[in-house]
């Protein structure tokens, strides 16, 4: 039977699965290393081991992406979703999943800078956290005689401040402590002169000076290890950074802020002069004092024998100067005690006062009688108001009853002379006087003819 030979066909190549995402991340990282990718942020989580995830995507396509923990620590500006970024990094494999992944370094937010917008979220957290209340702020002291400085040795921010403090105050102590304020490693630097400071207690006035630059120049004070620095500092710190229009992190926090360097050595010591002509002022005054003072003992002197009294004088000087001394001392409690027991009497009194205001009561009396003026003035305006329909209706009645409505209808009265009414004929006999009463005034008569008498002499007649 003829053999065939198989050495003609491809040997083949088994592959684990280690070997499979070992070979296929050699062969992303040779072409997608060091790449710049544009996207939209969405779903960013903070881990808790310090990594950061979120998933990077446009309107075709999404890629999963991770920040180291340390890289993320180094990021100007913190992903936050819905912001369109450009990333750096290079394309990874993570072989529990079978999945690519992109591995961020570095992040720039697109349409806007990434430092001004790391400075605002920072700023916005710090402010949160109370780190810019005015209430926090420490006062400086007027005449510090020991100063620290937190700044580079090789610029001229040390040299203008060491003249102008030397020009304001000769004499005054400064510490120097070098510091790179630029640059990698210099915010390590600035933090360790403030702990130094704050550790010490030597200085008074801890001053973090830099000239100016732009926003990259002066970050390392617009970082958040610096700030938080600032606040642990046990001394009142000023911030001198920058000109006057550069704002950073450090001047927020700081318990002073100059607008340059030259200017915080002036805003934190007044000149020598000054002093000096204030305790001028007072020499003099103490001089004359003392020269009056003297002058009355020198007449007290004469006027008693000169031995005696410069012995007497000298043991007077002496008891008084050590009555003086108790007496000060008891006056001083005396005072504190008056003041304390004062305080309390003051703090019973307000007690009492405003237990015993008669303020409220005042007030209440006040509103009971205007309820009371306004219920009497309606019970009188209801009272008035009944009066008067009962007059009016008693003057209607009135009217009914008045003879003379009758009067006007044309109807008389009749009175004798006797001024009764005469009610029938046989009450005004012929020739007898009658007045005759209408409605509005009346007439006197003689009866002529009493039909009562007519009605007589026709019965008589007829009989």
């Amino acid at each position: 039977m003829e053999q065939f030979s198989l050495s003609f066909l491809p040997q083949r190549r088994i592959y684990s699965l280690r070997e499979l995402s070992d070979g296929i991340r050699g062969a992303l990282e040779s072409q997608f290393t060091n790449i710049w990718v544009s996207g939209e942020i969405s779903g960013a989580k903070l881990a808790p081991s310090g990594h950061c995830y979120f998933t990077l995507k446009d309107s075709d396509a999404q890629i999963k992406c991770v920040c180291w923990k340390l890289s993320y620590m180094r990021l100007r500006f913190k992903p936050k979703d819905g912001i369109e970024v450009l990333v750096r990094g290079r394309v990874d494999i993570y072989e529990q999943r079978s999945e690519y992944q992109f591995v961020v370094e570095s992040i720039e937010p697109q349409g806007h800078g990434a430092l001004q917008l790391a400075f605002e979220q920072l700023r916005a957290r710090l402010r949160e956290e109370g780190l810019f209340d005015e209430g926090r702020k420490r006062a400086l002291p007027r005449y510090p005689r020991r100063i620290g400085i937190v700044t580079s040795p090789k610029g001229a921010v040390i040299r203008d401040l060491i003249e102008v403090l030397s020009r304001r105050f000769p004499g005054v102590h400064i510490r120097l402590f070098p510091a790179q304020v630029q640059g990698i490693g210099s915010v390590e630097e600035v933090c360790r002169g403030l702990a130094y400071f704050s550790a010490t207690g030597w200085a008074q006035i801890v001053v973090v000076a830099r000239g100016g630059g732009s926003l990259e120049d002066l970050w390392t004070f617009n970082e958040e290890a610096v700030a938080r620095a600032m606040v642990a500092c046990a001394v009142p710190v000023v911030s001198a950074i920058g000109h006057e229009s550069d704002i950073t992190i450090a001047d927020f926090v700081a318990d002073l802020r100059a607008p340059t360097p030259s200017a915080a050595a002036a805003m934190i010591i007044c000149e020598r002069k000054e002093v000096l002509d204030r305790l001028a002022r007072c020499e003099a005054r103490l001089a004359e004092l003392m020269r009056y003072r003297f002058a009355t003992l020198s007449r007290r002197l004469h006027e008693q024998a000169a031995g005696r009294a410069t012995s007497v004088l000298h043991r007077g000087i002496a008891r008084r100067m050590q009555r003086l001394d108790d007496n000060t001392a008891r006056l001083h409690a005396a005072l504190r005690s008056q003041l304390a027991a004062q305080d309390r009497k003051r703090r019973q009194l307000e007690d009492r006062v405003r237990y015993f205001d008669p303020r409220p009561r005042l007030a209440r009396n006040r509103n009971r009688l205007n309820s009371l003026v306004h219920r009497g003035e309606a019970l009188l305006r209801a009272t008035l108001s009944r009066t008067h329909r009962r007059i009016e209706n008693a003057e209607t009645k009135l009217g009914q009853l008045n003879p003379r409505l009758v009067l006007t209808r044309g109807y008389a009265i009749v009175l004798n002379d006797a001024g009764a009414i005469v009610r029938n004929a046989a009450a005004a006999p012929t020739g007898s006087a009658v007045k005759l009463l209408f409605a509005g005034d009346g007439i006197r008569a003689t009866v002529t003819e009493s039909p009562a008498r007519e009605s007589a002499v026709n019965e008589s007649g007829e009989a």
